[in-house]
């Protein structure tokens, strides 16, 4: 669907007409990062100021929340038959929804009745087209993930967003007017579902009280890993822009806040569509996958709850530490005392249960790290865990290796900043699964050495030789 006009010299004018007040700071275009914050004088806050100077303050009435949400539901007919439809599953969610019923009322291709406006209707149309995150990639600039955390993660979101798509289609399908829009006309598409989730995924931030939400102008604030102002709710309600104690802005400079200090160099790309590199952190997250000869593997998926990830991130020291507590229940056996049930509650239903030692931890599926170090094998299992971690960690250095690339990264079809952010993604990684796998390899010559491992492992050596049948001697003897 085409998208309205709001070219941002008339920003000035939506803002004053809904109370939106800027103090000191205007919207300029920023070479290279595009609209952000400046300031229209030399700004400082003396560490001995009472008073923190407001740069920006937006009313509660435009926050786009969960709260905003509903109050819009009461006014607008057409959008409550969509959220009572397909809606009140997430936060988020509603939110897509909304920014769904904003693309079509503010599009020129719109002829339907307008009922309830709203400010975000006109606002919608000054956000951008594209969005530089993965998801908006095309096909060639994608390939160039090809090894990084972001491979799957990317193509998990596609297969999200497009379920997400089909079920509001299929949920909307006995509503003339949506069933119009989106499968008659096809007036609104998957793609356009991946732009809505881009633009939020991009531009939402967490309020102390109102939580996951969307607020204008504020959205348009770049991030900077030494920021000069952050965020907050007033007392008012109101959303206000700060800065912060001991800064100083000159005239025309740039005014900048935190997208999150702990974020790594993945997650800054894929929800933000490019990568701090002044930031410390250093992580990466990584699918675990069942061992495929394991008869249980579909059980310990059920009973886990959640995708299995490894997650390896350096400490404050700047050594890589690992976190996987699926690869613990990975490397359990009915012979260890694991063992699964099904069981009728009182009420008739049937579940899968767990049991660990005969014990029920069907609900305490994460804390099989810690529920397992009591056992004398304990080290055994610890061991068992690091050799697939390192298993794990060697593969995805192998495909991040560059003979591992694929065919079709060709330069000359991906933009330069895509190629620019996609390299410095697997020179990060890389690096950090390199020391990770330095750390691994010495736990588990820590592992191997270990007193009750040796025994372990001299024990399963000897009864292995038991169970061979020595040659005979001659061809006459009995060995049955």
């Amino acid at each position: 669907m085409r998208r309205g006009e709001f070219p941002v010299d008339a920003l000035p004018a939506w803002c004053l007409l809904n109370d939106v007040t800027f103090v000191d700071v205007k919207v300029a275009d920023i070479e290279g990062r595009g609209l952000g914050l400046v300031a229209e004088r030399d700004l400082v806050n003396e560490e001995d100021h009472y008073e923190v100077p407001t740069l920006l303050a937006i009313p509660k009435e435009l926050v786009l929340s969960a709260e905003g949400v509903e109050e819009y539901a009461k006014e607008n007919k057409d959008f409550r038959q969509l959220l009572d439809a397909a809606g009140h599953q997430s936060t988020r969610g509603d939110i897509l929804l909304f920014l769904l019923t904003q693309l079509v009322r503010s599009s020129p291709d719109y002829t339907g009745g307008q009922g309830a406006m709203t400010p975000w209707t006109q606002y919608f149309s000054l956000l951008p087209t594209q969005v530089p995150v993965p998801t908006m990639w095309s096909e060639s600039e994608l390939s160039h993930l090809r090894g990084t955390s972001l491979e799957s993660a990317v193509s998990a979101k596609f297969a999200v967003l497009t379920k997400e798509f089909d079920a509001i289609r299929e949920k909307t399908s006995e509503i003339l007017y949506w069933d119009e829009i989106l499968a008659v006309d096809g007036a609104v598409t998957v793609r356009d579902w991946v732009l809505l989730d881009a633009l939020y995924r991009s531009r939402s931030l967490d309020l102390p009280k109102s939580g996951e939400s969307m607020v204008p102008c504020l959205d348009l604030v770049n991030h900077s890993s030494s920021a000069t102002a952050y965020f907050e709710e007033n007392s008012k309600d109101e959303v206000v822009l700060l800065l912060k104690k001991g800064c100083g802005v000159p005239q025309s400079s740039e005014i900048t806040i935190s997208y999150g200090q702990d974020k790594s160099a993945a997650e800054m790309l894929f929800s933000y569509g490019f990568i701090d590199t002044n930031s410390p952190a250093k992580s990466i997250v990584l699918p675990l996958e069942p061992m495929d000869d394991d008869p249980l593997a579909k059980a310990k998926l059920h009973a886990f709850g959640k995708p299995p990830v490894l997650e390896i991130k350096d400490d404050d020291s700047g050594v890589p530490q690992w976190s996987a507590p699926f690869v613990y229940l990975m490397c359990l056996n009915e012979e260890d005392g694991l063992e699964f049930k099904i069981l009728q509650a009182t009420d008739g239903s049937r579940r899968l249960s767990m049991f660990w030692q005969e014990t029920d931890i069907t609900d305490e599926p994460y804390a099989i790290p810690e529920l397992i170090g009591s056992h004398e094998l304990a080290q055994i299992f610890k061991l068992r865990a690091v050799t697939v971690i390192l298993e794990v960690v060697q593969q995805q250095l192998q495909e991040l290796s560059p003979g591992e690339e694929r065919s079709d990264a060709i330069p000359g079809l991906a933009r330069a900043e895509v190629l620019q952010a996609a390299s410095h993604l697997r020179a990060v990684e890389s690096d950090l699964l390199k020391r990770a796998l330095q750390v691994l390899d010495e736990q588990r010559t820590q592992l191997l050495a270990d007193d009750s491992v040796l025994a372990y492992l001299g024990s399963m050596e000897a009864t292995n030789s038991d169970q061979i049948v020595p040659e005979a001697s001659n061809g006459n003897e009995d060995l049955s």
